[in-house]
């Protein structure tokens, strides 16, 4: 038997490979974002259930003191908020802005509303990932993002909160968000086109390749997830890395 930390890994696991596989296709809808609260948080009583209470965000500093970070919407304007968020779609069909403007308008209107009880903060991070593909941005698909935007925390809670003042009156400034993001998305093309050039490097650059790229995915994983990870490393040498780094217990195979 699992405990929450496992279960919750897994579930993460598990969005990701609906969003990698799906791509495009898995439509940016209510029922996709409470499909995929559900499976962060491992089926848990209130997953994929919209927050019923009014939540302030607090931030605690180490000396012991505290703040209001920011107020999420009324809990009884989150449906109303999130019907209109999702109007994303849209924006997307008919050429409202720039589609990376779209994709960060979606995830700090989601971070804004704050919807769900636990979880918002990883769910906006997966909205982030799923917006990009129907741009036709699919890096995110070889490099992980949440990984380069855990990489730059202190920034990006930064850019949450300057983007997020007046949010409530419709006076916000979204560009501090959009910058941030273009920035992740240029560091993870560029990580990208790093590991391709590898491809062509000398001996040993494959193995490092599929070494890389396993320390990058979380929980349970299977030799399709890294071929998807290395572009131009046959099915044979991942098999070989995999043996040799079973033999060195470095990771566990399932049987």
């Amino acid at each position: 038997m699992c405990d929450r930390d496992e279960e919750e890994v897994r579930g993460y696991r598990d969005a990701l490979k609906l969003i990698h596989e799906s791509g495009a296709k898995l439509p940016v809808s209510e029922a996709t974002i409470k499909k995929l609260h559900r499976l962060c948080r491992g089926e848990i009583r209130e997953a994929g259930r919209y927050e019923d209470k009014d939540e302030e965000i607090i931030q605690t500093y180490a000396d012991g003191r505290s703040r209001v970070r920011f107020k999420s919407a009324p809990a009884r304007q989150t449906p109303a908020a999130m019907a209109e968020t999702v109007l994303w779609n849209r924006g997307l069909k008919e050429k409202w802005i720039h589609p990376l403007a779209l994709v960060a308008a979606l995830n700090l209107d989601f971070l804004c509303i704050h919807p769900f009880r636990d979880g918002n903060g990883r769910m906006s991070r997966l909205l982030f990932l799923l917006g990009c593909y129907p741009c036709g941005l699919e890096v995110g698909h070889y490099i992980s993002l949440e990984r380069h935007i855990e990489q730059n925390k202190e920034r990006y809670y930064e850019v949450l909160e300057q983007s997020s003042q007046r949010w409530h009156d419709g006076r916000h400034n979204p560009w501090p968000t959009l910058n941030f993001l273009v920035f992740i998305l240029t560091q993870a093309c560029k990580e990208f086109e790093r590991r391709l050039g590898q491809i062509k490097s000398p001996r040993g650059a494959k193995t490092e390749l599929v070494g890389h790229a396993i320390e990058t995915l979380v929980g349970e994983f299977g030799i399709a997830d890294l071929e998807r990870r290395c572009p131009g490393v046959s099915r044979d040498m991942i098999r070989l890395v995999l043996r040799d780094l079973n033999e060195r217990q470095t990771i566990k195979t399932l049987t």
